[in-house]
């Protein structure tokens, strides 16, 4: 959500102007450390060659349609290596849920339920291990509102992924015109000082 009003007018000022206001974890976005952890990183800490890297693509788009509560197991990432290659290592893991589809009904786009709870798809803990640990992945993203499942209310994912401290992206969109491999992206932040994430244009540059 942003909210914005006019700040300035032609026939009162002599020019036109408008003033903005959005939290650090609004659309697109980068989730930092800091979200978490109180000496964690914070948005402007991100060195700009961590913020250009290879990517992956895990589409379960499928298997998430009539599933809001599907977890990405490290069996599905066993599944994804033997048909397209091991994933290469410092490449950023992306999850494809379709989710962004829903984006214009908020309603949607996070399940909310009758309890308050959320429903939408994400990583488990367990494949999140495994990339960090075995695949040196150079974090997570998602086009759902949270890399771990909506379900998950200790955001066990994002708190594991910040700790290394390696990035982590939500609210992404198009991931369905990536490639399984072979795509570049670059993260452009706004460098909000001593903030929790920021607002981020995200960019991938396919073969």
């Amino acid at each position: 959500m942003v909210d914005v009003a006019v700040a300035a007018t032609i026939e009162k000022n002599g020019y036109y102007l408008q003033r903005f206001a959005m939290g650090e974890h609004s659309g697109t976005h980068l989730t930092a450390p800091s979200s978490f952890y109180a000496d964690g990183a914070v948005p402007e800490d991100y060195p700009a060659d961590q913020l250009a890297v290879p990517a992956v693509v895990f589409d379960v788009a499928g298997r998430c349609e009539h599933n809001p509560d599907f977890s990405f197991a490290q069996v599905d990432l066993q599944a994804w290596e033997a048909e397209h290659g091991r994933v290469p290592e410092g490449s950023l893991a992306l999850l494809y849920t379709g989710w962004s589809a829903r984006w214009r009904q908020p309603a949607e786009y996070l399940g909310n339920d009758a309890e308050g709870r959320l429903h939408f798809p994400g990583f488990s803990l367990e494949a999140a291990q495994f990339l960090m640990e075995e695949r040196r992945s150079a974090g997570l993203g998602t086009d759902t509102a949270g890399v771990e499942p909506g379900t998950d209310e200790t955001f066990s994912v994002s708190r594991f992924v910040l700790a290394q401290p390696r990035i982590v992206l939500e609210n992404l969109t198009n991931l369905e015109q990536l490639p399984p491999t072979g795509s570049l992206l670059v993260m452009g932040l706004l460098r909000l000082v001593g903030g929790s994430g920021a607002p981020a244009s995200v960019t991938a540059f396919v073969p």
